[in-house]
């Protein structure tokens, strides 16, 4: 099953109703599901194809899916930045970003039994991990120019 079918599912199997515009925002991540995209990115194409959609309810989505844990977010020059799920069956993952073509790889391990070893005693809420570099792709095309 790919990956907008199991987030329409996952909407379904939470009581959220799956709208025409909630299936179009998905369908929309799932054509950028290696890369991360501007949040506004998503709202201009949902009021492109959906004139009276406010930015509000764009948004509201936004939110929605993140609950349900549809999307995945994060932060790239104080912009928000979201994409679809890459992997329903592990949840908690990492990722690395390329900073040229945005694509993005998942990380098989968490570093998070490291830095609880740093803080003994604390009680850690929450973490987010990510790498940002050039991926392989990139930088070969990048040594072959020079």
């Amino acid at each position: 099953m790919d990956q907008a079918t199991i987030a329409i599912a996952r909407m379904k199997d939470n009581g959220l109703r799956v709208t025409k515009q909630r299936r179009d925002m998905v369908a929309y991540l799932a054509k950028h599901e290696e890369s991360y995209v501007k949040v506004t990115s998503v709202d201009q194409y949902m009021r492109s194809r959906y004139p009276g959609l406010s930015h509000d309810t764009i948004y509201r989505n936004v939110k929605e899916f993140q609950k349900l844990g549809i999307l995945e977010s994060d932060v790239e020059n104080e912009q928000a930045i979201i994409k679809l799920q890459c992997d329903f069956n592990h949840p908690h993952h990492h990722h690395f970003i390329c900073t040229n073509c945005h694509r993005v790889q998942e990380l098989q391990m968490c570093p998070l039994d490291y830095f609880e070893d740093q803080v003994p005693g604390a009680k850690i809420s929450s973490h987010n991990f990510e790498l940002y570099g050039i991926c392989a792709d990139c930088a070969a095309k990048m040594a072959a120019t020079k």
